[in-house]
């Protein structure tokens, strides 16, 4: 474990039908859907065959965020009036300036491993180092609350304007794979399948001899800038452990059952999507950690008897090898929502 506050001031110093059916890169709809708290959608943008991407005005967030959509085949606004519903894929991305809703489809194939099943995938913003929650904010709460924009604002908006039905599968990177168990344990019943791709699965890991998870976490919302200080997000991990907890996949490992499963990560040495030679002393320490937690919280569920999918594979903590695990998992994801 890593000097809490080591990271201080001076080292912070992405079919024509479709397209006729949607408004072309201007203000939503006249009915635009909103959610119960006023929440709603500002302008809608095509930005390819099927896919939408959204500007949502958001209570939870004090302001504005972004979604990009990928629609199904058969998708229109008649359809979603005439009470057609579709099954909803969501895919998180990871922590950095490079993370967004553009993330899934500007690294992976997903349009092509995705784009024929009749779901809508869903891909919102969360965040340079949103963490996939509802800050504590010392106790006071209050935005940035991500889990509400996403699993209430966002989620009553495509289920009573873009045709979402009730059948969901949620899956991550990083960032996005510690959120996506999280949310399916926190919110028992929403989710039919999750699945993380490198995510930090343990939340409370701890290494003396090095970088541990609330180290990376704090360098996270430390280059994530801002005003924020890194314990607004869940308070420090020893004196707010019960709030560090309660957003712990590996805390919450027990109300992960009946939720299909699956888990992967590299070792974080160099594999066969990575540069020769490897240009490191050595390991990728982010996708080690992610190892480490991973086979942490792959344990912990064989002991309480739920079923997971694992892949324990040489590699580190870059795109091509979740774009690799998202055409692994996402047989088991549709499986179950389709």
């Amino acid at each position: 474990m890593l000097r809490r506050g080591l990271f201080g001031v001076g080292f912070i110093a992405g079919m024509a039908g479709l397209l006729a059916s949607i408004a072309p890169d201007g203000p939503a709809p006249p009915a635009a859907p909103g959610a119960g708290d006023g929440a709603t959608v500002l302008g809608e943008r095509p930005a390819g065959p099927r896919l939408l991407d959204l500007t949502v005005r958001s209570p939870a967030l004090a302001g504005v965020a972004h979604v990009r959509l990928l629609l199904p085949a058969g998708w229109s606004r008649a359809a979603v009036a005439a009470g057609r519903r579709w099954p909803t894929l969501w895919l998180l991305h990871g922590c950095g300036g490079d993370g967004d809703h553009t993330s899934w489809t500007a690294n992976t194939a997903l349009e092509r491993l995705a784009g024929g099943h009749g779901v809508i995938v869903v891909m919102p913003e969360g965040g340079r180092t949103g963490n996939y929650s509802d800050w504590w904010n010392r106790g006071g709460g209050g935005p940035p609350m991500w889990e509400t924009f996403h699993l209430t604002e966002l989620r009553q908006i495509l289920e009573r304007g873009y045709g979402a039905g009730t059948a969901r599968a949620i899956a991550g990177v990083g960032m996005g794979g510690t959120g996506a168990l999280a949310y399916a344990a926190r919110h028992r019943g929403l989710f039919r399948a999750a699945a993380s791709f490198s995510g930090a699965v343990n939340t409370l890991h701890l290494d003396e001899r090095g970088l541990d998870v609330a180290d990376v976490i704090e360098l996270g919302v430390a280059i994530g800038g801002g005003p924020s200080h890194w314990t607004d997000l869940w308070g420090d991990p020893d004196e707010q452990r019960v709030v560090w907890r309660q957003h712990n996949p590996y805390d919450l490992a027990d109300r992960l059952a009946g939720v299909r499963l699956y888990i992967s990560s590299g070792d974080g040495m160099p594999g066969p999507y990575d540069p020769r030679p490897w240009p490191g002393p050595g390991p990728d320490i982010l996708e080690a950690l992610a190892h480490r937690v991973g086979l942490e919280l792959a344990g912990k569920l064989k002991t309480l008897g739920i079923p997971a999918s694992t892949h324990f594979y040489q590699g580190t903590h870059r795109w091509p090898y979740w774009g690799r695990e998202l055409h692994a998992a996402l047989p088991i994801l549709l499986a179950e929502i389709t």
